[in-house]
């Protein structure tokens, strides 16, 4: 995209999604840093503290470890986690009483968490005269601690209430074979490369791109999504069996849009010519204040192969516009289509035949950035990675949660079954994506269903869309909570969910791990501690670069490799913003008994669309 016809500098981004208000409040920009200043003095001053002779004779491991272990340890993890704990709970969004309780309880319950395994590992000691290694203690006090923060925050916070998930069972005999062999696989892999002595791993450690850990544990997660990933594609080439081209609407809400909705429209036209069937585009004006009505109207009267309307939806919000186009639309199935998105000219050609199987609920694509602007480069290579790669792997198990709303197929019924899309909380399209599936449905990400949607060209507006995304996940948990912690085994709901949970609670945690890091590599205070300032740059460069270069080899764009420098950077900013959304989150006086309303099978008396 040339400079001339880039016009991102006239998006007005900030609408009633960007900060739902039930749940979400204003976070200054200075807030996250005054939390990490905090996290800087006492992590120095604990990190001293603990390196002192009279508390290093009680913890001589220099941590908070309870018992005695074997080996040694990288980084003091326990004291890191309980000074982010406090931190975080100091300028979380509340009132005193509400931080204090969150912090307290978030301490409280990771050290007798820690407690408890230390007690285990002591009575080990004692009966086979063997420790755990501080090694292994380290990466299950991290990984606890990141559960800990990312649960309490979803039970603390003020969150959407619950709706009852109806699941239908299906046969997932395929996607368990396949999942159990290709985790096989990974861990003979894994323990096969790590017996190894190869030349090549220590020149990845020398330049930072393991930061010391195992070979054979760096490349589990590689090999796993790896072969799920050819499973993806093999049934992506399998399943098109014949043209498909059955009337179908484009629902595209709209706020705001007329520097873009032309382009849109021409898109789908241009799209409607290939596709040969019947299209019909629905405009949804939501409270536009701008010329987009009267562009939009303009520009569908001049369409060549594709029809369309113009609705008027006065109420604020997505949700709302989604909905109202939910209920105007006549045709079996509907697509739903951002303004800012351009989609590609084979898009509905190459989408609509998976619906042949009756077992295929939703299908999306990959979204490309238009190129040109501050984030693009970065931006490729993040949808490369993640709907690229590691979404396109996860429909080999039919372990998809959500399918971005940029460009997404349903079939009308479905979610008119469920409701409609959801209002007043962010993360509708994983929301209705994510029930679909549990109705028995396949969602499908075809890597070569391509189009162009718009990425932000500044830092504001950046900032905005990542905290609206980054809050979606405790959203659609809090709301779909019955996944997680009702009784029906499903992948998504035992494994993914809270995956996602303690990834984003990881990704939340990055520039403090960053910063505590540069502290005990800076500071040399415990003599026993190995961490390499390699191990330091790892966090931010070593499996993601990787991870992003096969990603653009499998994906074919090369190219993208070109711009890794930029989303490493990236990576770091975008670990940034996931810090100021978890801090935008409202957090409550008294946390709420997340299974205790299942148990009881509460829900309020409102319709379900309403979070």
């Amino acid at each position: 995209m040339s400079a001339d016809d880039d016009k991102r500098e006239q998006i007005n981004y900030i609408s009633v999604d960007s900060a739902p208000k039930r749940f979400a409040g204003s976070v200054s920009q200075l807030q996250a840093p005054k939390m990490l200043v905090l996290f800087t003095a006492l992590a120095t001053a604990l990190l001293w503290a603990f390196n002192t002779a009279p508390v290093s004779a009680v913890f001589p491991n220099r941590d908070l470890v309870f018992s005695l272990h074997e080996g040694r340890h990288a980084i003091a993890i326990r004291i890191y986690l309980i000074t982010f704990f406090i931190s975080f709970a100091a300028y979380s969004n509340g009132g005193w009483r509400a931080r204090t309780l969150f912090g307290l309880d978030m301490v409280v319950t990771f050290l007798l968490g820690c407690a408890a395994f230390d007690l285990a590992n002591a009575l080990a000691h004692s009966v086979v005269g063997r420790s755990f290694s501080l090694h292994f203690s380290a990466i299950a006090s991290g990984l606890f601690g990141f559960a800990i923060y990312s649960f309490k925050l979803l039970e603390r916070g003020l969150m959407p209430a619950r709706i009852r998930i109806e699941h239908v069972p299906v046969s997932q005999m395929r996607a368990f074979i396949r999942l159990g062999v290709t985790l096989v696989v990974a861990g003979g892999v894994a323990i096969w490369v790590g017996g190894m002595d190869l030349r090549i791993v220590t020149l990845m450690r020398e330049w930072t791109l393991l930061g010391g850990i195992g070979p054979g544990v760096f490349l589990f997660l590689p090999v796993l999504f790896g072969q799920l990933y050819f499973l993806a594609i093999y049934d992506v080439i399998t399943a098109k069996k014949a043209r498909f081209t059955p009337p179908i609407s484009v629902m595209v809400p709209a706020h705001n849009e007329s520097y873009i909705i032309e382009d849109t429209i021409n898109a789908m036209d241009r799209a409607a010519v290939h596709y040969g069937g019947e299209v019909n585009i629905l405009i949804m004006n939501n409270n536009s204040t701008d010329e987009t009505e009267d562009i939009a109207r303009a520009t569908l009267a001049a369409c060549s192969a594709a029809k369309g309307r113009v609705i008027n939806v006065p109420k604020p919000g997505k949700s709302n516009a989604l909905n109202a186009g939910l209920e105007a639309c006549e045709t079996e199935f509907l697509i739903r289509v951002d303004a800012d998105t351009q989609v590609g000219e084979d898009n509905f050609t190459r989408a609509m035949p998976y619906f042949i199987d009756p077992q295929v609920g939703v299908v999306g694509g990959v979204p490309v950035p238009p190129g040109g602007a501050l984030f693009d480069r970065a931006r490729l290579l993040e949808v490369l990675v993640k709907h690229g790669f590691y979404s396109v792997a996860m429909g080999a198990v039919n372990g998809v949660v959500g399918i971005p709303g940029m460009f997404v197929v349903y079939r009308t019924h479905h979610p008119r079954y469920l409701g409609g899309f959801v209002e007043g909380m962010n993360g509708e399209d994983t929301d209705v994506s994510l029930r679909i599936g549990e109705l028995g449905f396949h969602s499908v990400v075809d890597p070569k269903i391509r189009y162009i949607s718009e990425v932000p060209s500044s830092y504001s507006h950046m900032r905005e869309q990542r905290m609206r995304w980054f809050r979606s996940i405790y959203h659609i948990s809090s709301r779909c909570r019955d996944l997680i912690y009702g009784p029906n085994p499903t992948l998504r709901g035992k494994v993914i969910l809270p995956y996602m949970l303690v990834n984003s609670a990881r990704r939340a945690m990055l520039v403090p791990l960053i910063i505590y890091g540069g502290l005990e590599w800076g500071l040399r205070l415990n003599p026993d501690s190995p961490i390499l300032w390699q191990s330091i740059v790892a966090v931010m460069t070593g499996a993601p670069a990787i991870i992003a270069i096969v990603s653009s080899l499998l994906n074919g764009v090369p190219k993208g490799i070109f711009a890794l420098p930029e989303y490493l950077l990236f990576r770091i900013l975008r670990a940034y913003f996931t810090l100021e959304s978890m801090l935008s989150i409202l957090v409550d006086i008294e946390g709420e008994d997340l299974e205790r309303v299942i148990t009881l099978d509460l829900v309020p008396d409102r319709p379900t669309r309403v979070a």
